[in-house]
């Protein structure tokens, strides 16, 4: 069993009790005092911190006591004496729990003093905790040899910050492989997934905040995102793994529609925010590293900046299958893994945007035939749609700060291309906007000018965040046609939730999510 546990870091006992308190009412199963937080730290203090805590009436949440070694991620800088003293003093009031530094435990007086005290504590447990805050420890599996052979008991803690989300599967190897009590997780933003992953492969514990202020170690989520976003009280051993590859992924909102469509339907599936830095060769270790370990259960990504061509080519490379538009598009943002570990590729851009169109201007398929389109932007989501109107038959013209670049997807698609200077001469029934100009927190920008619209065209714009970006506002006040970029998004993001399950998920609730999770 994975204990949700929460670091009670205050400065003073009044404030650790507040703490208490609202760790308690979010769901906490577990807490950890942090007494290195606290200033003026003595032992009789915390005597009557932990003596407080499990004098409650009912039942008492068990309770982790850390004095923590500065060297390690303490706060305060207290002396090996003192913090000695905390957690004797702590085992004497009753915590469950002391956490230690294993290389302090080494010191033959710190065994001792340790040892003797534990002696005289009926039920109360030793963590022997190992931290690296720059890197990945060289012998992960050595050093946990170590630490869970010097003494009997000890749950061992073994924690290092990841710098790649590649550092994380020798934390899930070493999880996947060993049983029992123990304690294994990256820090840092790269090493989220395994964080959430914890209680999947049977972890003793992990950690979230009551809030942000409250964190502390780097990348540690709060409490209302593991259980809400992450789904935490569902993950199983079983549960199936689903992602989004992105850099950056932070921003995503595909986490909370897909895990909340997961949630409506009772699927024992979970969908990751996985943060994949560099280019070709750090997401193609990802995909490989990934499917070597089949019993990480991952099933299918969602593939966004910068990597819908690394996608692809990983595809191509590997003898996966790829839908033939994908290829032609040259990017893809849709991944499934088969059981024989090849991967089969698509792209639901093209197609949200068509259905989006389609419903926007109330128009059929046919109706794209000859239709005079400008698109703005010659980027990958301009790539996405030029190659799905281009097969309708629709008549495009492609507008880019690079003229240059303009000209080259122009080429491919037997279309016009123009500068951005032009758009004041625009003719077209239809304006799709594929650049950012507009996105939060820049929503005052706008890539066309409001003179340039009129009620005779559609606008488009496949920016999602704000719904109403300026250039829709300037639309609507010209009486045009508007078709916003959540309906794009939710398009999209249906057509990878039957990929991936063989189900359709719910619209509604698919927009319903990102409109709550939006900032403006």
């Amino acid at each position: 069993m994975t204990r949700l546990t929460v670091p009670i870091s205050a400065n003073s006992p009044e404030q650790a009790l507040q703490q208490i308190k609202a760790a308690k009412k979010a769901g906490a199963e577990m807490l950890e005092l942090r007494t290195d937080y606290i200033e003026g730290l003595n032992a009789d203090l915390v005597k009557n911190l932990v003596a407080s805590v499990k004098g409650s009436k009912g039942k008492t949440t068990p309770v982790i006591v850390t004095c923590r070694d500065k060297r390690q991620g303490g706060a305060i800088d207290y002396p090996l004496k003192l913090r000695m003293e905390v957690l004797i003093a702590a085992l004497k009031a009753g915590a469950d729990f002391i956490d230690f530094e294993y290389d302090n435990f080494l010191t033959t007086e710190n065994q001792e003093k340790i040892r003797l005290a534990l002696s005289q504590s009926s039920m109360a447990r030793l963590i022997l905790s190992a931290h690296d805050f720059e890197k990945k420890f060289a012998d992960i599996t050595r050093l946990f040899r170590s630490i869970s052979t010097i003494c009997p008991g000890t749950i061992p803690k073994l924690v290092y910050a990841a710098n790649h989300i590649n550092d994380c599967f020798d934390a899930l190897d070493l999880l996947h492989r060993t049983s029992g009590e123990r304690i294994v997780f990256c820090m840092g933003e790269d090493g989220l997934i395994s964080r959430i992953l914890a209680k999947k492969f049977g972890g003793f514990v992990t950690f979230a905040s009551i809030d942000e202020q409250s964190a502390t170690a780097p990348g540690q989520l709060n409490i209302e995102q593991l259980k809400q976003l992450y789904r935490y009280d569902d993950i199983e051993p079983g549960t199936e793994l689903f992602g989004v590859i992105a850099e950056p992924v932070g921003h995503s909102l595909s986490p909370a529609i897909h895990n909340a469509c997961f949630t409506e339907m009772k699927m024992n599936r979970l969908y990751l925010p996985l943060l994949v830095r560099g280019y070709k060769r750090e997401f193609d270790s990802f995909l490989n590293n990934v499917l070597l370990r089949k019993w990480l259960n991952f099933r299918g990504f969602s593939v966004t900046i910068p990597h819908k061509r690394n996608a692809l080519n990983y595809a191509g490379t590997n003898q996966g299958f790829i839908e033939p538009l994908a290829g032609k598009i040259g990017a893809v943002n849709t991944l499934i893994l088969r059981s024989d570990g090849k991967v089969k590729a698509y792209n639901t851009d093209y197609s949200a945007a068509l259905d989006a169109i389609i419903s926007g201007m109330k128009i059929k398929k046919a109706g794209l035939k000859d239709l005079p389109v400008a698109v703005v932007g010659a980027g990958g989501v301009a790539r996405a749609i030029v190659a799905g109107l281009s097969d309708a038959g629709a008549k495009i013209r492609i507008y880019n700060r690079t003229v240059e670049k303009a000209q080259k997807l122009a080429a491919e698609f037997n279309c016009e291309s123009a500068s951005l200077d032009e758009l004041e001469n625009i003719d077209a029934k239809l304006l799709v906007n594929c650049t950012s100009i507009g996105m939060h927190p820049n929503i005052e920008a706008t890539p066309v000018s409001e003179e340039y619209l009129n009620k005779n065209m559609a606008v488009f714009d496949t920016v999602y965040n704000p719904a109403e970006t300026l250039l829709l506002k300037n639309a609507k006040s010209k009486r045009a046609k508007r078709i916003d970029g959540v309906t794009m998004f939710v398009n999209q993001a249906m057509a990878q939730f039957k990929l991936f399950t063989g189900t359709d998920g719910n619209p509604t609730l698919m927009r319903k999510t990102i409109t709550e999770a939006m900032v403006y």
